[in-house]
Order: C-alpha cells, then sequence, then structure tokens
C-alpha cells in the first residue's frame, strides 16, 4: 500500500481504497443534503435549481438542466458541459471523475458508475472498492435506464439505445445499443432529414427550430 496517499486521494486515483473512512463518509453527507434540498425545491423555483445545481457539481456550462430527483455520491468530481440536460431519476455514483461534454442528453432513470467492487467475496465483504473515471464526449443521447460501467468512454456524436449496459468504449458517430452494447451502425449525413427511422422532418419545422423559436422565452423563464 502507498502510505503516501490517503482514502480519497487513492480513490481519486482509480485505487483500491475504503470509502467508509470518515472523510469521504462527511463528503457524501454534505452533498446529500444538498440534493436533497435540490430535489425538494417548489417546481417554479428554475433560479433556485439550476444555482444549486452549480453549486452541487465541480464545473457546469452556463445552461445546465437536470429534472428531479437526482443522486449523486458526491457531485463535485462532476463536470458538464454547455447544454446539458438530464431528465428525472439519473443516478451518477462519482467517486472518480465524471467528464461530460456539450449538448449530451441523458434520458430517465440513466445510471453513470465510477465504483466497482472486487468479483472475489473475501476483500469485497470488507468494504474494499474502486472507482474509475468515466468520460461522455459531445453530442451524446444516453436512453432510458442505460448503464455506463466503470472505465468506459463513449466518443462524440453518438445514441446510446435504451437499457443498454455500456461496459467498454464506444466511438464517436455512432448508434450503440444492447447488453452488452454494441456498435449497430454509423451516424450519417442522411440521419439529419429523419426524426425516428425513416420518418421525416417537415422542411417548416426545421425552418422554425433553426430560428430558435421561442428559446428566449423559454429560458428567461427557467432563470437563464
Amino acid at each position: 500500500m502507498d502510505n503516501n496517499l490517503n482514502m480519497k486521494e487513492r480513490m481519486l486515483a482509480g485505487k483500491p481504497c475504503l470509502t467508509f473512512e470518515k472523510t469521504l463518509a462527511d463528503e457524501r453527507m454534505a452533498q446529500q443534503k444538498k440534493q436533497f434540498e435540490f430535489n425538494n425545491l417548489p417546481p417554479d423555483d428554475y433560479k433556485g435549481r439550476i444555482a444549486l445545481l452549480k453549486e452541487m457539481l465541480g464545473g457546469t456550462g452556463e445552461s445546465v438542466w437536470m429534472e428531479r430527483p437526482v443522486f449523486f455520491d458526491y457531485g463535485k468530481n462532476t463536470y458538464v458541459g454547455e447544454n446539458f440536460y438530464a431528465n428525472t431519476g439519473v443516478t451518477i455514483l462519482d467517486g472518480a471523475k465524471v467528464t461530460i461534454g456539450d449538448n449530451v442528453f441523458l434520458a430517465p432513470y440513466v445510471g453513470i458508475y465510477t465504483a466497482g467492487h472486487p468479483v472475489h467475496p473475501y476483500p469485497r465483504n470488507l468494504g474494499i472498492e474502486y472507482n474509475l473515471p468515466v468520460t461522455i464526449g459531445d453530442n451524446v443521447w444516453v436512453g432510458a435506464q442505460s448503464v455506463i460501467n466503470p472505465g468506459v468512454t463513449i466518443g462524440s456524436n453518438v445514441v446510446i439505445g435504451s437499457g443498454s449496459v455500456v461496459t467498454k468504449n464506444i466511438p464517436s458517430n455512432v448508434i450503440a445499443a444492447g447488453n452488452p452494447c454494441k456498435v449497430i451502425r454509423e451516424i450519417t449525413d442522411e440521419d439529419k432529414n429523419c426524426y425516428f427511422r425513416d420518418k421525416v422532418i417537415d422542411k417548416e419545422l426545421y425552418e422554425l427550430a433553426e430560428s430558435g423559436f421561442d428559446k428566449e422565452n423559454h429560458f428567461s423563464n427557467m432563470g437563464e
């Protein structure tokens, strides 16, 4: 054992550690108090929700939104980019760093887990665990009830199908799904024309969206 590393340093370095150590337990409790407040704010307190969310996380872009409830282990080890949106029930166990890029959407009940345990019951029952970082690129949509496991990197411009279990890295510009999650196909320019399989987005709606339709009013109401 490296005696120069305390348990927090060991955890953040991806080394086996004992997370019931007091400093880590206190940090988790502080986070749980903040997320309890966040999860119980009045539904129309947009400014309060955004301010508290930015306080809870390690770093965010200007535009960030999470539906409730949320759950983090530490919160401060999670960093999200611009235009981040997470739907209800997202869980992020961030004993290691979780880095999420710009324009990322997490669907309901997505789980991002940096934490793992030994497969042998003896060290596991002693409380030994490890944490490995998770990285998600830009322009990623993770489908509902998907699980992202420790140490995984997901590239940019990726769609993860609902119910997927991501155990290995996923390259950029693909649709991937399944348990275990595997690449199904690349995303092409032709996909820009469709909203679901071969169903085409009408030109008028595209033009309305590109004009920034009602966005200013929407984000003004949310306190942005």
